[in-house]
């Protein structure tokens, strides 16, 4: 009985379909190891006057814990408080899906201050990512 080795193949443009299909054993794993979990996307935007979204926040919550990926607001919108009250709402809604806390990432140049004084403490830190800077990792406890 002959057996052949899978072929690899880098992807030129992956999206959703690749995605899942890398994540599905992934998944399988861990709901193995560490019990099934619901797995909930969250956005939370701003809109202006006219109704178009000009900023918000995205993130996953799986394993009690929310991932804040990405929070986002135009250079205009900044400093008025619009950044604490996505992160005040991302917190609520991660109380209301049962998490214990949330984490997320910023780099050097970015908003770990912001993060900072809204509680969050760092627990990671890689340097030279991108050549110069740090990327930082953040999380604060809810429970």
């Amino acid at each position: 009985m002959t057996t052949s080795s899978p072929d690899i193949e880098i992807v030129p443009a992956p999206g959703d379909t690749e995605l899942a299909a890398i994540l599905a054993p992934l998944v399988a794993h861990n709901d193995a190891a560490a019990g099934q979990t619901d797995r909930n996307k969250v956005a939370i935007v701003i809109r202006d006057d006219a109704g178009a979204i000009i900023g918000g926040l995205w993130a996953e919550a799986s394993y009690r814990w929310l991932f804040v990926k990405y929070l986002a607001l135009p250079p205009e919108a900044r400093g008025q408080g619009q950044g604490s009250a996505l992160m005040r709402a991302a917190e609520a809604e991660a109380r209301r899906l049962d998490c214990i806390g949330v984490w997320l990432d910023t780099f050097s140049f970015q908003a770990r201050g912001f993060y900072e004084k809204l509680g969050y403490g760092v627990f990671g830190r890689i340097d030279d990512y991108p050549p110069g800077e740090a990327r930082f990792f953040l999380s604060k406890r809810l429970d």
